[in-house]
């Protein structure tokens, strides 16, 4: 099949996260949503060893990412893109549950921009 959908609420989990990737069988990125619950923390690391560029965009909430242990405001709809030699994790201070969504692609890919966007 050349394409597939899939809810949210559909894909696979392990954990709090959600496995969007596996999910919809992506072969070229790594997609996934994750919800942080209050005083909880996704496992700080990098990804030197993979040499993936990271895009973390906040769905809901107020979370804080920490990059290379510097704390940044990130309440929903903030958008972060993180070079792999940066550690970070998302850490979740506040009441409410905060949801994340992270795409991951090696900077080696291929991607080719179009001239629009």
């Amino acid at each position: 099949m050349s394409f597939k959908l899939a809810h949210l609420d559909d894909c696979e989990t392990a954990g709090n996260w959600q496995l969007v990737r596996r999910t919809l069988d992506l072969r070229a990125f790594g997609l996934n949503v994750v919800e942080v619950a209050p005083g909880e923390r996704i496992p700080e690391h990098d990804e030197t060893a993979r040499d993936q560029e990271e895009v973390f965009y906040v769905l809901s909430g107020s979370p804080t990412l920490v990059i290379d242990g510097e704390p940044h405001r990130a309440p929903a709809g903030t958008f972060a893109r993180i070079d792999p030699v940066h550690s970070r994790t998302v850490s979740n201070g506040a009441e409410e549950p905060a949801s994340v969504l992270i795409v991951s692609a090696p900077r080696t890919s291929g991607f080719e921009p179009m001239d629009w966007a």
